[in-house]
């Protein structure tokens, strides 16, 4: 911090926050060098021969493996049709898991009944190892999309569940005691002034769930069979096509961060009021 002179003369000071050179490097100049760094760093790692190119394949095989997925997708092949079945698995999840997150997120912050009683299951449900629950997910709902989305639904419900009811608190007790002086309802009270002052929190769960949804689907299709592009991957990985892993893992990552920007897109018109930095405000 540093402390400078009005340039009116004025005889008071203000505070201004010191920027480091780092900071003050555009995004895209910053991202560029650094993906610029990651790409020598692994082509040198692949050229010292330190690790089998049959575990770690060159940037220039996996861009190989990116042109022919992304050329099978646009002709329509079969990696097209995989694809819909793991983004069917994506959205379903995405929803079920936004009413689930929504509806206990607001039985646990605003019910004593729910902070107490239904809370300590939930937390203890989330502690315990998501994989595991896949073969009984299968047993109960079959080797369809249905299983696949039970579990990546159960992964990121827990998260919204988490920022809803933290948003409900967040409401400050001024806030409440204006309310409440107005003679506001406690429906009215939840609706007009906590479930909006709850939004930052409520989205930064929901931002969280969105991993967690790609996860779980994809996790499911490895232990739960199914024709979507974790099975994809799984026969890649079990002919040692790692290069094929490696692109299929990417446009995954793709279609994950696109569900992620849109939320955050979501975010900047639903909480105007809020300066998100997180990916940046240019997303």
């Amino acid at each position: 911090m540093t402390m400078q002179a009005l340039p009116s003369g004025a005889p008071h000071t203000v505070w201004t926050e010191k920027t480091s050179w780092i900071d003050s490097v555009p995004r895209a100049v910053s991202m560029t060098l650094l993906f610029v760094a990651f790409i020598l760093f692994w082509t040198a790692l692949t050229w010292s021969s330190v690790v089998s190119p049959i575990i770690l394949p060159s940037p220039a095989e996996t861009l190989k493996q990116i042109i022919y997925v992304g050329h099978n997708l646009l002709i329509g092949d079969y990696m097209l049709t995989a694809l819909y079945i793991t983004l069917q698995e994506v959205f379903y999840s995405f929803l079920l898991a936004l009413f689930l997150g929504f509806s206990l997120g607001i039985l646990v912050g605003e019910t004593i009944f729910g902070e107490r009683a239904v809370m300590p299951y939930l937390v203890a449900l989330d502690t315990m190892p998501k994989v595991a629950f896949a073969p009984i997910f299968i047993a109960w709902l079959g080797f369809g999309i249905e299983s696949k989305v039970a579990l990546a639904t159960f992964i990121a419900a827990f998260p919204i569940i988490v920022g809803t009811a933290a948003g409900l608190h967040s409401a400050d007790e001024n806030s409440r005691m204006l309310f409440k002086t107005m003679g506001a309802s406690r429906f009215q009270t939840l609706l007009k002034m906590k479930l909006p002052m709850g939004m930052p929190q409520f989205f930064t769960g929901l931002k969280i769930g969105t991993v967690g949804v790609m996860a779980g689907a994809i996790t499911g299709e490895f232990l739960g069979g199914g024709k979507g592009f974790g099975e994809l991957i799984r026969v890649a990985s079990t002919n040692l096509n790692t290069a094929r892993v490696f692109a299929l893992i990417i446009f995954l990552s793709l279609i994950g961060l696109s569900l992620y920007l849109l939320v955050g897109w979501l975010q900047r018109r639903l909480v105007f009021w809020q300066k998100s930095g997180l990916l940046g405000d240019g997303f």
